[in-house]
């Protein structure tokens, strides 16, 4: 027993002798192309130690290399795979002899690795010529897998210092620089402590995680999990667990902040329109998923002033990603966010500026395919302001289509269907909508800068129109609608006093140049007309929107109309046809015109539209009115022998048999008919009657003599 101890003693003694003398003995090249053969057969990639090699094997085994390198895949170009100023591994020999790694020190100093893709190839897959990635394996075949670890192992100082990746795919590149990397694991059973921070595109960022156990990580236990993310782009934490599965599987509460989205956009290389929308934006709330599948509950959400909360579903199984979702908003104004036209000069400073001829971008729906819902107390967009709403938001294909089940807007409510077709060349859209119960002037002053009309109403609207700028989509819109006001007023031109001003001008009260055929109407801001209702439809083609039937109904003017607007060019032509229907006798003046059209044009282009009185049309009603009158009779039908030869005499004037107002328009034409030249017969005849009303009666003949001096009483 004596001897077999010293049998052992000396078998010690003669290795620790051979480990002390062994590396001063053996020259340094014995050993280094054997490590880079052994290393270059592990890797199947060419190993290259340019530096000097160190080994020493006691009190632990110990590998110091310098300039160390790593060959690139073939057909990756000649620069190395990997390079390293410095690499340090130390193993604790004593351990070893009970099957347990302990890593003393494993250090990279001034790493370089250079990850390239092309095609489906890459360049740190480590295979032999000809090898064949294994195929992907479905169910349970994660990593993540009972006995994935059967060691006992520790690390104790792992480093990377001054790290540099780079990753190219032939289109795109990105570097990682400055990376430094600490990792602390005593037992694999114990908790795995990470730490680091990198540079990337020139941003600083920090990280740290700490996993529970690396052991039960890899073999699939539900394992606890914390990490931070810091720096000046983004802001995260989370803490919760790996779940228990094959794949990387979490589930726990986060929260993140981004203190500039424009900035992490420029970060990712994403140019985004200008504005000054997308600054700030935090979250936080649980998230539970996979690699393809993510799962957010977010109890409070919040992008610049807009804050609410929602639930989101991520599906990254396709190539691209697809989101089903719901969110709450109290308040939602998406003015800030919708792209500035191209600076273009308004015809006038003051006015309305010509259509934007800027394309639109619609790149953005072809990035997901998703199936939102909305649910906001309050919209704004731009000047309209819309309560109660809820929109249902599907895009699939490059196609938005939004249904807005639940309108409420200035004290009206609705519905609305919205698509946007970005799938062709051209865009194309489409818009219905069904609004009652409107306050009518906020609401067209928001929508089309139209201040002119009171009152409630309803409107039926369908538009379709196809282009890529907004002067496009103008050009091409077409459609229909109706609309219905009651209880109201159309502000700035006073029906009434026009008449009133018309029955002056036409008895003589008034000035007019020679062949004018219009004289102004009764306009200005205090100046309106109230109505008890007013109702039209209208259709659209190439962006012109025609009516024809426009009614206006009040107490003492009836008032249609007809004309069009032509949206691409900006110009205005209608015709109005009011008539009063009672007199108007104590409105201000003193003459009953009822009866009697006063036809009302308004035309122009936006920034200049005129509204002007037919006043030759006016004043041939008047004088048929009166020649009827004076023959005996009010009536245009023929309906006794007396009629039939007052119209004779009527028509022989060229006045006609009735109190339509000449040059009517034609239902469709495009200009309003002017009114005919008096001709001498008529001119006199208006004289004579217009002498008659504003002159003085003469002198009562004396009683005792009632004849004249031609026998005429």
């Amino acid at each position: 027993m004596t001897r077999l101890l010293q049998v052992i003693f000396v078998l010690i003694v003669l290795v620790i002798g051979a480990a002390i003398i062994i590396p001063f003995v053996l020259p340094p090249s014995f050993y280094q192309e054997r490590v880079r053969l052994a290393a270059s057969e592990a890797l199947h990639r060419d190993v290259t130690l340019d530096g000097e090699l160190e080994l020493r094997l006691l009190p632990r085994i110990e590998i110091r290399a310098s300039n160390v390198s790593i060959a690139n895949a073939e057909g990756f170009g000649d620069a190395s795979f990997a390079e390293m100023g410095e690499m340090r591994v130390a193993v604790k020999l004593e351990p070893l002899l009970s099957r347990r790694i302990e890593i003393a020190e494993f250090v990279l100093i001034d790493p370089v690795i250079r990850l390239q893709q092309r095609g489906g190839r890459n360049n740190w897959t480590m295979a032999e010529a000809g090898d064949t990635p294994p195929a992907a394996t479905g169910g349970d075949g994660g990593f993540r897998r009972p006995g994935a670890l059967p060691l006992e192992a520790s690390f104790g100082d792992v480093r990377i210092e001054n790290g540099t990746i780079s990753y190219s795919d032939g289109d795109q590149s990105h570097d990682i620089t400055g990376l430094d990397l600490a990792m602390g694991l005593p037992s694999l059973d114990g908790p795995m402590q990470l730490d680091g921070a990198l540079s990337a595109n020139g941003e600083r960022m920090s990280f740290s995680a700490r996993i529970a156990s690396l052991r039960g990580f890899f073999e699939g236990r539900e394992t606890g999990l914390l990490f931070d993310l810091g720096g000046n782009l983004v802001t995260a934490h989370f803490d919760g667990n790996f779940r228990e599965s094959a794949d990387l599987s979490v589930d726990g509460a986060f929260n993140t902040t981004v203190p500039s989205i424009r900035n992490l956009a420029r970060f990712a290389g994403v140019d985004m329109p200008p504005g000054d929308g997308l600054r700030r934006f935090s979250t936080s709330g649980r998230i539970a998923g996979d690699p393809a599948h993510i799962a957010l509950t977010a109890d409070a959400i919040r992008l610049d002033d807009i804050a609410g909360s929602g639930r989101l579903t991520v599906n990254l199984e396709n190539a691209k990603p697809r989101l089903d979702g719901a969110l709450s908003l109290a308040i939602l104004d998406i003015t800030p966010y919708l792209p500035e036209p191209a600076a273009e000069p308004a015809a006038d400073p003051a006015g309305i500026a010509p259509w934007s001829e800027a394309p639109i971008d619609l790149a953005g729906l072809g990035l997901v395919d998703a199936d939102l819902r909305l649910s906001v107390g309050t919209l704004k967009f731009g000047e309209i302001e819309v309560s109660e709403t809820e929109l249902r938001m599907r895009v699939l294909n490059r196609r938005l289509e939004a249904n807005l089940t639940q309108i409420a807007l200035y004290e009206g409510r609705g519905t609305a269907d919205i698509v946007v077709n970005g799938r062709s060349r051209t865009p194309s859209y489409s818009l219905r909508a069904d609004l009652t119960g409107l306050d009518a002037e906020p609401f067209l002053t928001a929508v089309a800068g139209f201040e002119r009309l009171r009152g409630t109403g309803a409107m039926e609207l369908a538009f379709t129109s196809s282009g890529a700028s907004q002067a496009a989509i103008i050009q091409g819109l077409a459609g229909n609608g109706q609309f219905s006001f009651s209880d109201g007023a159309i502000t700035g031109l006073n029906v009434a006093q026009t008449i009133r001003n018309v029955s002056s001008f036409v008895s003589g009260n008034g000035n007019s140049s020679a062949g004018d055929s219009e004289t102004p109407a009764a306009t200005g801001e205090s100046a309106e007309t109230d109505f008890s209702a007013l109702t039209g439809t209208f259709t659209a083609n190439a962006g012109r929107i025609s009516n024809s039937d426009l009614l206006l109904l009040s107490p003492l003017l009836r008032i249609t109309g007809s004309g069009w607007v032509n949206l691409p060019e900006q110009t205005v032509d209608y015709r109005l046809q009011p008539r009063a229907v009672a007199s108007i006798q104590g409105q201000g003046g003193d003459r009953d015109l009822q009866g009697i059209t006063v036809p009302v044009r308004i035309r122009g282009g936006f920034n200049n539209v005129n509204i002007g009185v037919d006043t030759e049309a006016v004043g041939q009603a008047l004088l048929t009115g009166a020649v009827r009158n004076a023959l005996g009779g009010s009536s245009g039908d023929a309906t006794t022998p007396e009629d039939a030869v007052r119209n004779t005499l009527l028509n022989a004037l060229g006045l006609g048999g009735s109190s339509e107002p000449a040059g009517d328009q034609p239902e469709g034409s495009e200009e309003p008919a002017q009114p005919q030249a008096e001709d001498p017969a008529q001119q006199l005849l208006r004289g004579l009657l217009n002498r008659g009303r504003n002159t003085p009666p003469p002198d009562p003949a004396p009683a005792e003599d009632p004849a004249d001096g031609n026998g005429n009483r």
